[in-house]
């Protein structure tokens, strides 16, 4: 619908899609034109990722959380997050396994899974007792005995957070009973609060049964680049090792020579694009909330997740967006594409500048007018008119 509106010259405004649109640091794209231009670098490279990257892996492990990485043994490069938490899935899994895997959630969380012929069950994405609870009943009522759990902290797309005591909680639970975790870290770095998010790591008992995914998609604005990495349990790694090496040779050398000047260069771009998120982030939940519609502000990632207007609630997540799409020249993503218990939200990617966020709110409050929501300066006006009688 969106490519047919816009070939039709609608002018769309998308924050469908997670895509991040702030260009990558140019000491990156510098690096990576020096390396292209040696001969050297186009030959097969190394699906484990070339020594330096690993490195710079573990040399960012123990600046952000503290925590000491065998680059050889406890460390490997994948071609993004999404990748390497596919090929995982298929080293680690059998036909019929049951794995536990927060709803809604993003999607290769699940399919990664479902796709090499696993049972997914679903359990609460909010951390907390609720989230204990239903891991004992996934244990006590799964046969086989639940395989591995999927961790996403901060979340995609709800944009909670986790805390390093639930970690522990969830650590002990599932090292008790033998779970793998499988962590996904890919928005460590946007937060728009004081304390930056943990790693599941920097618990010294993780290491027994986890393994934590990272993006330098969002981190570096990288998204095409398809660079990312892995770190944890050495028996996991080399179980990811072993399936990629039969897949791909790596990425492309120059793209992670790039990646390691990212992650070893200048970090000031870091809280720049989180600087540049946050005002987003404002612009569009007071301008949405002007226009009638509350939305929670995120604490983290480039996400809002944002509950459908009561005059909307009955359209489901589907068909409220697909009326943003018609009526507002808007594109969200409908909560049920991240699982059924999305259906009453979508997704609203911070991905556009302030400008078109603007002209977003715009649409979508004069949409909800013409919907007969009242709007804050319709309550102001009716509020003002009260007043002079």
């Amino acid at each position: 619908m969106k490519s047919r509106a816009r070939a039709a010259g609608a002018d769309i405004i998308d924050f469908g899609m997670g895509n991040p649109d702030l260009p990558t640091p140019q000491h990156v794209i510098d690096k990576m034109k020096e390396a292209v231009d040696d001969p050297r670098t186009h030959r097969y490279s190394n699906s484990r990722g070339i020594p330096g990257l690993r490195k710079a892996i573990a040399g960012y492990y123990g600046r952000r959380f503290g925590v000491d990485v065998d680059p050889n043994t406890k460390a490997i490069v994948t071609l993004g997050s999404k990748e390497g938490l596919a090929n995982l899935s298929q080293a680690i899994t059998s036909p019929g396994d049951v794995i536990l895997v927060p709803n809604p959630s993003y999607p290769i969380h699940q399919f990664g899974f479902i796709i090499v012929g696993a049972a997914v069950r679903s359990i609460p994405v909010t951390p907390g007792p609720e989230f204990m609870a239903a891991l004992e009943r996934a244990v006590l009522h799964s046969v086989p005995k639940p395989t591995a759990l999927v961790l996403n902290y901060p979340n995609n797309p709800t944009a909670e957070l986790a805390t390093l005591e639930f970690y522990e909680e969830v650590v002990d639970f599932c090292r008790f009973h033998g779970i793998y975790v499988l962590s996904d870290l890919a928005y460590a770095e946007i937060y728009f609060n004081d304390d930056p998010p943990p790693s599941i790591l920097q618990l010294p008992k993780a290491w027994d049964i986890a393994v934590e995914f990272t993006s330098m998609s969002k981190t570096y604005s990288m998204p095409g680049w398809r660079i990312g990495f892995a770190v944890g349990n050495p028996d996991l790694i080399a179980a990811l090792a072993r399936v990629k090496s039969y897949l791909d040779y790596g990425a492309f050398t120059p793209i992670q020579v790039a990646a390691t000047a990212a992650l070893n260069g200048p970090q000031d771009c870091i809280a720049e694009f989180r600087g540049i998120y946050k005002e987003r982030r404002d612009v569009l939940v007071e301008g949405l909330a002007a226009a009638g519609w509350d939305i929670p502000p995120p604490p983290a990632t480039m996400f809002a997740w944002a509950p459908i207007p009561p005059a909307f609630a009955h359209l489901g997540s589907v068909e409220f967006t697909k009326q943003l799409l018609q009526e507002a020249d808007v594109a969200v993503a409908p909560g049920i594409g991240f699982g059924e218990y999305g259906d009453g939200f979508v997704r609203i990617g911070l991905v556009e500048n302030t400008q078109r966020i603007r002209q977003a709110v715009r649409n979508i409050k004069n949409f909800m007018r013409r919907s007969g929501v009242n709007t804050t300066s319709d309550q102001n006006l009716i509020q003002g008119k009260e007043e002079d009688t």
